[in-house]
């Protein structure tokens, strides 16, 4: 496969498998507000994500489309990291997940604002603005949850403990992002690894949580190795283009 089109299926794949479980929380928010933020914030990525695929499916030329991208790939074909996937569980979880990839976003794509690849220095650049505000929403929910009873500061801690072993696949480079990088086009994971932990230190220090030590770390969705969970949001997601295969949207 292209180099670019892998990247940007890592990147908008990603996004695609977040926005659909913060979908699924749909009038499950703890109040209105919270719940439409969750929607708009689901919104925003299946956003980017729909831009990248489109873009992706013109570089492939094979007569594919960005829907086709999105819908019409095999589990071991999508190459999202394994947080996304990861299930909402209670809004601790569903918000400590966000935490983390709210702020791998945010450096992501301020690096990617940067990029020789005009196209994707334009989406970051744009996302970039929606995802400075998810970020806020998310490390304001970590430090409410820190600072607010027993029993949530035991929830935040719990999901802490649980995702963390899924983080440093964040950071771990592809071989289709490493031969990007040296062409001055993928952003350097290990600059962002650096400015992730320190948010994150600043963030766990106000909200009272603690960082997992020595924690066995798991791998494999950006080579479309994924968790027992992802076959389930591929059925909801492709009921409807595996039951009408000839339907446009």
């Amino acid at each position: 496969m292209n180099s670019l089109v892998k990247y940007y299926l890592e990147i908008a794949d990603s996004a695609l498998i977040l926005s659909h479980r913060l979908a699924e929380n749909s009038s499950n928010g703890p109040f209105l507000e919270e719940d439409l933020a969750c929607t708009n914030v689901a919104l925003d990525l299946i956003g980017m994500a729909e831009s990248i695929y489109n873009e992706a499916a013109k570089i492939q030329a094979d007569g594919s489309t960005g829907d086709d991208l999105a819908y019409r790939r095999s589990e071991w074909e999508y190459y999202n990291n394994v947080l996304s996937e990861q299930p909402n569980t209670d809004f601790a979880h569903l918000m400590v997940r966000q935490f983390f990839l709210d702020t791998y976003h945010y450096y992501l794509l301020t690096e990617l604002s940067k990029s020789k690849n005009s196209f994707l220095a334009a989406v970051a650049t744009k996302s970039l603005k929606e995802v400075t505000y998810h970020l806020r929403r998310s490390s304001e929910w970590m430090i409410r949850f820190g600072n607010g009873t027993d029993e949530s500061l035991k929830r935040a801690t719990d999901a802490v403990n649980n995702l963390w072993r899924y983080t440093e696949e964040l950071f771990k480079a592809s071989e289709a992002d490493l031969d990007l990088r040296d062409k001055g086009i993928s952003a350097d994971l290990e600059l962002i690894k650096k400015e992730w932990d320190a948010k994150v230190n600043e963030v766990f220090y106000l909200s009272n949580l603690k960082r997992p030590e020595n924690q066995f770390q798991l791998f494999g969705g950006k080579d479309g190795k994924h968790s027992e969970h992802f076959g389930y949001i591929l059925s909801e997601m492709q009921y409807l283009t595996n039951k009408y295969p000839e339907a446009q949207w």
